[in-house]
């Protein structure tokens, strides 16, 4: 089976850089992959997308060695079971609030004896190799979003679940539940002390922290921090991002960089 290059990195004490792709055009996806990102991860949950989309997005990735993961939409075994049969290498699952929440994920991205996921691996014996069955269970990475109070609440119960791999702070939606604005890139208390507070349950557990950033540059300050995935806003915010600094400088002015909202999508 196609060793997963991104626990080759963590192993190592590196960090994955990881692109976001929320537009749905197997021609960006390609693009994306041969910038030179470690993984790209398919934005199932708030991405225009479905699996018919997903589908070629996946095999435009793997016309490069970056590694693909999908965020799929909920905690739903069918959805993941899916997506790991279409050839994805992990799995980051929203809004995973309690352990018995962790373990039906795990559980879903592991055959038996580790878990219950049905035997179908259609697509991903084509990308893995044909002895992807008896292998996947090391190679796949599962990753739990944190980011809400009551995860924050449940954060060594969560973490202690068997098989769980890596966390992936939400950190929009932590901050609303925790404070009521969904903002990204925290850097004042509390949302940077809770930030880190999740960092260091990671460490405890032996677990990967990773976050979804807005911008390279906090990107860069959380691989410093000690995180180990970091999510670089998504190709629709770098897209309107780029466009608007081109205009910009066509026009001969600054680009205020807000036609797409403060969001990191």
């Amino acid at each position: 089976m196609r060793a997963n290059r991104l626990k080759t990195i963590w192993q190592s004490g590196g960090a994955v850089v990881n692109g976001w792709l929320s537009i749905g055009s197997s021609f960006s996806a390609e693009v994306m992959a041969h910038a030179g990102w470690d993984s790209l991860t398919v934005d199932l949950q708030h991405g225009p997308l479905d699996f018919s989309s997903a589908l070629p997005m996946l095999q435009a990735i793997s016309t490069t060695e970056t590694v693909p993961f999908a965020r799929v939409s909920w905690n739903e075994p069918g959805m993941i079971m899916r997506m790991l049969d279409a050839g994805c290498y992990g799995i980051i699952c929203p809004m995973i609030n309690t352990r018995a929440q962790a373990e039906a994920f795990v559980g879903a991205c592991r055959y038996a004896p580790d878990g219950y996921r049905s035997f179908g691996p259609t697509r991903a014996v084509l990308y893995a190799g044909s002895d992807y069955a008896q292998h996947a269970n090391r190679e796949i990475v599962t990753m739990a979003m944190i980011e809400t109070a009551e995860a924050f609440a449940n954060l060594d119960d969560i973490l202690s679940t068997p098989g769980l791999d890596a966390l992936y702070v939400g950190p929009a939606d932590l901050g609303l539940s925790m404070t009521g604005r969904p903002q990204s890139d925290h850097t004042e208390a509390p949302m940077f002390d809770a930030v880190m507070t999740i960092r260091d349950a990671a460490r405890r557990h032996g677990i990967v922290p990773g976050i979804h950033c807005g911008s390279a540059a906090y990107a860069a300050r959380m691989i410093a921090e000690g995180f180990q995935f970091v999510t670089i806003a998504s190709d629709s915010r770098l897209l309107t991002v780029a466009a608007e600094q081109a205009i910009a400088i066509a026009r001969g002015g600054a680009s205020t960089n807000k036609a797409h909202g403060t969001g990191p999508y």
